[in-house]
């Protein structure tokens, strides 16, 4: 567990330190777009941070890389590849962020990226079906793979609509992995210093150390940059992990656990996931293309709705939280039943609070209609007096 710490706190701190020097190279670059439409917020603010969450992922692995407990971890050349698919993503992220990049481009860079991974050992080869198991075979599971990398990375990319949103979400799904991976390496006797567990904890570290920045009001962004470099990361570590458990026979895993590598990801990030699909068919269905942006995320109508800025992200984090956490319990605790009451309760709480505002609206219209009925009345009762 040391050697995770130091780990994390490597990468939160290295993030951190980077990221004024990368808003600065930003607003020198001109990475700093006008306000559009559809943006919250009224003024221009620097994009590129994603440069600065690279910088924390690559010394986080590399100092890694030299510590003795973990030297293990690299057996395999699937970091090599994971740097080399970032960087690469990074730079399609710099020229979106600066100079703006068509769909196609960029879905192909996405795809390439995806195909860096899957050609470095980064490949889903089997899928968990009760019962059995699925072997998808190398040329399958290498699609299952790409796909896999590329729908996630659209999704955190769609989700980053708010101030510290997508590296909140990300952050959160990263700290449930963490957590699944170390329980389950402990009860079923794997190693605990391993590669999807250390990916999982640079991913928090470099999230937290960037959030301290992009947090509202947000001093510098992300931008494609950063959040298609969370959405790459987050994936290698469901695909990872899903050969650490059951397709050798020497596991006792079973049940949600079983399933849950493979779908956690997508549970944590299900919000955004459904935002992105929402927003495919209503722009399809308005006649425009998937990609044509609008104002009518899942965000965007928290707000509408007189949520804050940052109480709107906050709420973002409780329902991403509730989905995560309540699958890591249910996947290591044999009381699914208590489980499910409290993601329950708390799943009631939020949806409470995210419809204060609407309750208060509507109360204080009813309250001003009360007033404006009393005076009307008192107004009567004077006129009649006279």
């Amino acid at each position: 567990m040391r050697e995770y710490a130091l780990t994390f706190v490597i990468a939160l701190a290295v993030t951190y330190l980077l990221t004024p020097f990368v808003r600065r190279a930003a607003i020198t670059f001109g990475a700093v777009p006008p306000v559009r439409d559809r943006d919250v917020h009224s003024e221009p603010i620097p994009r590129m941070g994603g440069i600065a969450i690279y910088g924390g992922f690559a010394a986080a692995l590399l100092i890694s890389y030299r510590l003795p407990h973990l030297q293990d971890v690299f057996v395999y050349n699937t970091w090599r590849g994971l740097l080399l698919a970032g960087g690469l993503i990074v730079v399609i992220g710099i020229i979106d962020d600066r100079w703006g990049m068509g769909p196609v481009p960029k879905l192909a860079g996405q795809t390439a990226a995806a195909g860096i991974m899957v050609w470095s050992g980064v490949q889903m080869l089997w899928l968990p079906v009760p019962g059995t198991q699925l072997s998808l075979g190398p040329w399958l599971g290498s699609l299952v793979s790409v796909v896999l990398i590329v729908v996630t990375i659209n999704a955190v990319n769609f989700a980053d609509g708010l101030d510290g949103l997508a590296a909140g979400i990300v952050a959160i799904s990263a700290f449930a992995f963490f957590a699944y991976y170390y329980v389950a390496a402990v009860d079923q006797g794997f190693e605990r210093q391993s590669y999807p567990a250390m990916i999982a904890i640079i991913l928090a570290g470099v999230c937290i150390g960037f959030l301290l920045h992009n947090f509202n009001p947000a001093r510098v962004f992300m931008g494609d940059t950063g959040a298609m470099l969370l959405g790459l990361l987050l994936t290698s570590i469901t695909i990872t992990v899903t050969g650490q458990f059951y397709p050798d026979g020497r596991t006792s895993v079973h049940g949600i656990a079983l399933f849950l590598p493979v779908f956690l990801p997508l549970l944590v990030i299900a919000l955004p996931l459904a935002d992105l699909v929402l927003a495919v068919v209503r722009r399809t269905l308005a006649g425009k293309s998937p990609f044509a942006p609008d104002k009518k995320h899942l965000h965007h109508r928290l707000l509408e709705l007189g949520h804050s800025h940052a109480r709107a992200v906050l709420l973002m984090y409780l329902w991403a939280a509730i989905i995560a956490f309540a699958s890591v319990s249910l996947s290591v605790f044999d009381t699914p039943f208590v489980v499910l009451t409290v993601t329950l309760l708390v799943a009631a709480c939020a949806v409470g609070l995210i419809t204060l505002p609407r309750l208060r609206r509507r109360n204080r219209s009813r309250d001003a209609r009360a007033r404006a009925a009393a005076a009307g009345s008192a107004s009567t009762t004077s006129a009649s007096a006279e």
